[in-house]
């Protein structure tokens, strides 16, 4: 007896080194991420600082309209953005209360971030309204400034008088009042439905916190690197990058999680010490998580082969983000399981039971992931080709998806003032007043370029920029410049610069029509002979909308391609990683066919932007296929010990509720997105979410397993597996140790 109690003496004598160790280990990596997250964390609130959420900032450098908006401060004259006040009166505008409003334009425009050079007021043609341009500095709060404007106005016109705030500085302010909510309420509803899934999931009070907590400090770090990257102008931010980049960190690094928990829960039940436990956890979810990540990593940067700024900006963003996901995943997450061992799933606790554990078969349950694998070793045939007709009945749909671009006016949901004035603008002006055509060409061709405007139905006047002219600018007519004034007043010289000359057109349509649009494309083309560039914002809409479809159709495909060469390393098959993409994209058309469908007839959206299908795609496809790698990298595992068929059963049983979990979890995240009012973002979060939801439920627990059963082993072809089916002995389990309560690294 006493050689035993010495020998155990001494067994004890040599773990308390190793523990000691470990818990020093770990307690550096928390104390690293806790770092960085308190670095990242303050920068939530200054995200503004660095994003820009202009447009033709993210066009192409060769698109037409971008270089006419580099040229327009040389002719402009400063970096300003015009706001079109517009009065709307229930009675006729007269000389006094046109001096009333003047007057009432000339105090508030007094305010810091508005310029000088702000137009006179002028009237309709029917005296019910009147119009001002006031000059607003590009790099001032817009929003706010937009906002005390309008204020200020209503407060001072006469009784009788709406006042609006619209034209580009207006939409602009509704797509910052948009974002706004990004650094509050979407953090705060995503965390929040993340945690009550936690909750249910595992009936734990500790457990959902230490995996909040490691998403969180994952967003954390991940924005404090985006953050200074796009402060050093290394990458483009936008408020809807920033959107994206939340949700997704959040629902990946909890997905990563979940994943890591599930095997540590199940080594915890064959491991009586709980360090032995976590190395093993991680051994066994390395693989699968980085294959996943870098899956949605690959895909992410496919991005970069955008034309479209806004496109290739967000693959880095997000795949800075998927990475801090995995480091947290395989780092942060191992360190905390490792300190609080069993206690992590109070009330719960995961019992030592080795034997049991190895006597009980995954398929003999009575849960719903036992009976489902029962059911595909019953019916598989049947099971994935029905599946296959419903997805498929629902990707018809796909085709009623109207992804042509939407109108600026159209892409904040819910009350808009810009909207309001901009229709109350075109009751009574021009529809483009305020946002006209700017057509840059060479002096010697201006009359040229001119007469072309001036010939065209969508055109309702030309004029040039004039540094000499009180307005800035003059008007252009089939005769040549002319002046404001009386008869006889010279005409004032055009402002040169580099040998070109700035005439803007008025559009007759409002400038973020299809009508408008038309015109920017019919000008062009007739304005191609004299070398002229158009640009402004219905032709940032233009060069938009066709650099997206650029992209959607050069990047779709490339993703593909890449995700299977991923898979093919993977699994070390061809025919399931084909078998797998074809599910996924399958899936995807699904949800896209619905979505159109409820899109059109439901929710009666004006449209959508050509980036969505390509967004949609990116996300469903690259963590679509996540779920199908935690599942197959499973089934593969299985194989070895038990034969294809039985290993699938058993990966669907053993992996079916972490997975179903893991969609959940990214299906509410993405949900979150809706409640900020940018359609974009509303749009993306339905199609996201219900796609996952579909993956998750139909196409990873239904299609998959029995289209793979139904194969048998060749689904694993050309590899050895595909080629020897036989079921090898299940290995003996050891006896357990002989241990003591006070063996430190028992838990």
């Amino acid at each position: 007896m006493n050689t035993r109690a010495q020998l155990r003496q001494q067994q004890q004598q040599k773990k308390k080194p190793k523990t000691l160790l470990r818990v020093l280990i770990s307690s550096a990596l928390i104390l690293l991420w806790l770092t960085g997250a308190g670095l990242g964390g303050p920068l939530f609130g200054k995200i503004d600082e660095v994003s820009s959420n202009d447009r033709t900032a993210y066009l192409p450098d060769s698109a037409d309209a971008t270089e006419v908006q580099s040229a327009l401060d040389d002719f402009l004259g400063s970096d300003s953005i015009p706001a079109v006040v517009v009065f709307d009166s229930d009675d006729e505008i007269d000389d006094a209360l046109r001096d009333d409003l003047a007057s009432a334009l000339e105090d508030a425009t007094t305010a810091e971030g508005v310029k000088d050079g702000s137009s006179p007021v002028i009237v309709s043609d029917d005296g019910l309204a009147a119009q001002a341009f006031v000059p607003i500095d590009a790099d001032a709060d817009i929003g706010e400034i937009s906002t005390a404007l309008s204020t200020d106005l209503r407060e001072s016109v006469p009784d009788g008088v709406d006042v609006y705030i619209t034209g580009p500085a207006g939409f602009t302010a509704d797509l910052v009042a948009g974002f706004a909510g990004i650094d509050g309420i979407l953090l705060l509803v995503a965390l929040a439905a993340v945690l009550v899934i936690l909750v249910i999931v595992y009936r734990s009070l500790l457990l959902p916190v230490v995996v909040l907590s490691t998403s969180l400090f994952a967003l954390c770090v991940a924005l404090l690197v985006v953050w200074w990257a796009a402060k050093l102008g290394i990458l483009l931010l936008s408020g809807q990058t920033q959107g994206i980049l939340f949700i997704l960190v959040i629902g990946a690094a909890t997905d990563y999680s979940l994943l890591m928990v599930a095997r540590f829960r199940e080594e915890l039940q064959i491991t009586e010490n709980r360090w032995t436990a976590v190395a093993s956890a991680w051994r066994g979810s390395f693989e699968p998580i980085l294959a996943s990540g870098g899956t949605v990593i690959a895909g992410l940067l496919c991005l970069l082969l955008s034309d479209l700024k806004s496109n290739s900006t967000l693959g880095p963003v997000a795949a800075i983000g998927i990475v801090f996901a995995m480091l947290a995943a395989l780092t942060l997450l191992p360190a905390l399981l490792g300190l609080f061992g069993r206690a992590a799933f109070w009330p719960r606790r995961p019992k030592y039971e080795p034997r049991r554990v190895a006597d009980a078969s995954p398929l003999e349950g009575r849960g719903l992931w036992p009976r489902l694998a029962r059911s595909i070793r019953r019916r598989p045939r049947l099971i994935w080709i029905s599946t296959a007709i419903v997805l498929a009945v629902a990707a018809v749909g796909v085709v009623q998806l109207d992804a042509k671009g939407v109108p600026q006016s159209d892409l904040v949901l819910g009350a808009s003032e810009a909207r309001d004035g901009q229709k109350v603008l075109g009751e009574h002006f021009p529809g483009g007043s305020g946002s006209p055509a700017y057509v840059l060409v060479d002096e010697s061709r201006l009359q040229d370029a001119a007469d072309v405007l001036l010939a065209d139905d969508g055109v309702d006047g030309v004029s040039v920029t004039a540094e000499d002219s009180p307005s800035g600018s003059a008007p252009v007519t089939e005769d040549g410049i002319t002046a404001f004034g009386p008869p006889g007043t010279p005409a004032p010289e055009p402002t040169v610069v580099d040998g070109r000359v700035l005439l803007q057109g008025t559009l007759t349509d409002a400038a973020d029509s299809a009508d408008a649009e038309a015109t920017v494309d019919r000008l062009r083309g007739e304005l191609d002979a004299t070398g002229a560039k158009v640009g402004g914002v219905t032709a940032t809409a233009v060069d938009t909308n066709t650099a997206s479809i650029h992209d959607r159709n050069l990047i779709i495909p490339v993703i593909l391609v890449v995700i299977l060469m991923i898979l093919m390393l993977l699994l070390r098959a061809v025919l399931a990683p084909v078998l797998l993409i074809l599910t996924t994209v399958l899936s995807f058309g699904s949800a896209m066919g619905v979505a159109a469908l409820l899109f059109n007839g439901v929710f009666q959206f004006p449209g959508a932007d050509p980036a969505v299908p390509l967004f949609g795609f990116v996300f469903l496809v690259a963590l679509g296929i996540d779920y199908n790698i935690f599942l197959m990298t499973r089934v593969r595992e299985e194989s070895k010990r038990h034969g294809t068929r039985e290993g699938i059963l058993r990966g669907l049983a053993v992996t079916g509720g972490v997975i179903t979990s893991a969609g959940l979890v990214l299906a509410a995240t993405f949900a979150a997105l809706s409640v900020i009012p940018i359609l974009f973002l509303v749009q993306l979060a339905f199609i996201v979410a219900f796609g996952v939801l579909l993956d998750t439920f139909v196409v990873r627990s239904l299609l998959v397993p029995a289209l793979s059963y139904d194969i048998g082993r060749a689904i694993w072809w050309p590899s050895k597996l595909s080629r020897s089916d036989a079921e090898p002995a299940a290995a003996p389990v050891a006896a357990p140790a002989a241990s003591s309560s006070e063996d430190p690294g028992r838990g």
